[in-house]
This record gives structure tokens, C-alpha cells and sequence, in this order.
């Protein structure tokens, strides 16, 4: 498939819009959904009318395999300027240990899941610092049993500055692998060539599977990004725009209230102590980002969070994929001292991080040629047909 930027010919350059097609299920019995027939019905539809803009960079993911591989793309994704929208069809599964939501990917099973399962909460924290309405999830998913029921007391959580539509389905009465046919609903509407706001989009595809039983039992998804006087908001609009010494004194005074009024191991404060880790990384900082997730990742394990709790292992994940992108052989060393101390207790999903970070240790210190974070991009990938097929050019990292 070729690249496609398309102009909306109107002489200006409109900020391009972003699209992320996903669509993964299990590669073998366990597979509820054929997710990826949607594909080339989505394929078929412009670009520019899938983002809802004049122009769009289009990034399509057939039953990817590997985790990893699909956080990399869904970061670039995330920190992309302008309008972005995630189509993601699939199923849910709970990991046994911590029952929480993953979307299952090709090798998924309910036993590996949260190895080689995409954690739902990765969605979302990427998600979190786009300003609210920039950002859309377009959801078709079906639920495994365990699934389902958790998700009759849990709604599933996509984060407060993201749009969402669609609808979850119940697994299945019989043994069948059922269509997408929401997301096909969807696909179908978008190629008259206009895309209409979305809660209408959303209401005419519910219309259409209606008459096959589609809808009726279906958890629905309909909530609007909210436009509030969020900090959110404002801190998120000054990265983008370039200001991110405003966006970080913004960020540091809600810090420091949040520290007064309810103490330095306190959710609240531990929040606004992230939002500063992100914004470091947006500002091109990897070792200031780096420090500062170290120093969640210490906090949290301190207040007592259990090493595989999701916040933990996010903010060791997160250092370590800054300090990857370090290329000063001093910081990489200092910070890469605590790196192997939180490895050694927060190992992590990936198989081999703890590993990853003493090879680095070891080998010959050389500016500007020591790119681990880039390489660790490349090893993730399966052997065989790469399951990432970019329709645009490579997305910012």
C-alpha cells in the first residue's frame, strides 16, 4: 500500500489530521472476532475523511503480534499535532493476575495475555495529555466471558480528554468468530466521502446492525471529551504549541499544591509529578524525563504498591524508554545505576529489560552513536511479514 497525504486543495496547509487503524484478535481458538476483515473496508475510504480533515496521515495495524510494537506506534500517534482518531477493533481479555482489560493481540491467550496482550491502560495514558476534543476512539470490541463480566462493574476507561464511540460486544451464545460489524457499519457510512461529527456517525452505524441483534445487548460507548477549565487543557495546548517552559511552570504550581494540600506519596501529587515526566519528553528532555519517572516509580514502590501494580510498571517502563534515547555518556550511566535497581524489582512485561539495561551498561560509551531506546523499536518487531503497515510517512518518535 502506498503513502497517502492528500490536500484539501484549498491553497492553505491545514494541520494534517492522524489515524490509527488497529485491528487485532487471537491467531487461534480463543479468537471471538475476525477484526482485521475491517480493514480493507476502512482502507477504502479517503484519508482526509477518516481524520475529518484536509489532509491525513494514515497508520494501519493488521493482527500485530507484539506489544510493543503497537505502544511505539499508538506514542507516535499520541504526540502527533492536530486532530487525531483511533479505530481500534478487537476483543478484551482480563489477565489472571491483576484482571485487568487488554486488548488480545495474534498470540493472545487468557493465560498469556498480559504478556502479549496490549494493557487497555496503556491506551489511556498515552492518551492523557492530548487537549481535550483532539483526540476520538472509535471502538469495536467484543468481550471474552471474564470480560464481560468485569465490565458489568467496571466501565472500561479511555481517559477524560478523549471522545469515544462505539459499543462492546457479548462473547458470543455459540462457537463462532463474529464480523465487526459496527466498525464495517462505520467504514461502510465514511465512504460517501463525508464524515459527519462523530456521536452522528456513531448513531447511524448502531442504526444500521440493529435489524441483525447488533445493538440491543451491546454495551454502548458514547461520551464527548469534555471542555473544561481543566489544567489539562491549557498545560497540554502550551506543549503543543512549542511553550513547554510555560507548560512546566503550569504543571509545577499544580504539583506543589497538590504536594501542601495532600502530601508528597499522594495520588494527586504523583499525577501532577507524570504530567511534568511527559511534558519532559515533549520537549525533547529525555534525561529530565527519565529522572523524573525514576523518582514516580521510587514513590510509588515507597507508599507500597506492589511492584507489578500498572502504575509501577508504567513508570519504569517510561524511564527506561527515556533513558534509551540518552546519549550523554554521564547521565546514562548515573541514571542507568537506578535503572537496574527498579529493573531488578519491577521487571516489567518485557522479557530481557533488566538484561537490556547492563548490556547497555557494559558497552563502550560512544556520543551520539548509542541509540538503545531506537534499537529496542526495531528487536520488538516479529520475525516474518512485519504486522505494522504504515500508509503514511514515519510518524514523529
Amino acid at each position: 500500500m502506498l503513502p497517502y497525504v492528500i490536500d484539501g486543495g484549498t491553497g492553505e496547509r491545514p494541520m494534517p489530521g492522524t489515524v490509527l487503524l488497529l485491528a487485532a484478535s487471537p491467531a487461534g481458538k480463543g479468537r471471538l472476532v475476525d477484526a482485521a476483515s475491517v480493514l480493507p473496508v476502512l482502507a477504502a475510504v479517503p484519508p482526509g475523511v477518516l481524520a475529518g480533515t484536509g489532509t491525513a496521515n494514515v497508520v494501519e495495524l493488521a493482527d500485530p503480534l507484539d506489544p510493543q510494537a503497537v505502544l511505539t506506534r499508538l506514542r507516535a500517534a499520541a504526540v502527533s499535532p492536530g486532530p487525531l482518531t483511533l479505530f481500534v477493533t478487537g476483543q478484551l481479555q482480563l489477565d489472571r493476575r491483576q484482571h485487568l482489560p487488554h486488548l488480545a493481540l495474534a498470540r493472545s491467550t487468557p493465560a498469556t495475555v498480559r504478556y502479549n496482550g496490549l494493557p487497555w491502560h496503556w491506551m489511556r495514558e498515552e492518551l492523557r495529555l492530548r487537549p481535550p476534543g483532539s483526540a476520538s476512539l472509535v471502538l469495536d470490541l467484543h468481550a471474552d466471558a471474564e470480560s464481560w463480566q468485569w465490565l458489568r462493574s467496571h466501565p472500561l476507561d479511555c481517559g477524560r480528554t478523549v471522545a469515544v464511540h462505539g459499543r462492546i460486544a457479548p462473547p458470543p451464545s455459540r462457537r463462532a468468530v463474529a464480523g465487526p460489524a459496527y466498525m464495517k457499519a462505520v467504514a461502510t457510512l465514511l465512504r460517501s466521502g463525508h464524515r459527519p461529527p462523530l456521536d452522528q456517525l456513531h448513531q447511524r452505524a448502531l442504526s444500521r446492525i440493529a435489524p441483525e441483534g447488533g445493538a440491543g445487548v451491546d454495551i454502548v460507548l458514547s461520551a464527548h471529551s469534555p471542555v473544561p477549565a481543566d489544567p489539562h487543557a491549557d498545560i497540554a495546548a502550551a506543549a503543543q504549541a512549542g511553550r513547554h517552559t510555560d507548560a512546566e511552570a503550569l504543571a509545577a504550581r499544580h504539583e506543589n499544591t497538590a504536594v501542601h494540600t495532600h502530601g508528597p506519596a499522594s495520588e494527586e501529587a504523583l499525577h501532577w509529578a507524570e504530567v511534568r515526566a511527559d511534558l519532559a519528553m515533549l520537549a525533547g528532555d529525555p534525561v529530565r524525563s527519565c529522572r523524573s519517572w525514576l523518582t514516580v516509580a521510587s514513590s510509588r514502590l515507597s507508599a507500597g504498591q506492589a511492584p507489578d501494580a500498572p502504575a509501577v510498571e508504567a513508570a519504569v517502563d517510561r524511564a527506561h524508554h527515556q533513558w534509551g534515547r540518552i546519549h550523554d555518556p554521564a547521565p546514562v550511566r548515573e541514571l542507568g545505576a537506578v535503572l537496574v535497581e527498579l529493573r531488578s524489582r519491577v521487571p516489567g512485561r518485557r522479557e530481557g529489560a533488566l538484561d537490556d539495561v547492563r548490556r547497555r551498561l557494559r558497552r563502550p560509551a560512544v556520543p551520539g552513536q548509542d541509540r538503545a531506546g531506537d534499537a529496542r523499536v526495531h528487536t520488538v518487531c516479529p520475525a516474518g511479514p512485519d504486522p505494522v503497515r504504515s500508509t503514511a510517512s514515519a510518524p514523529p518518535g
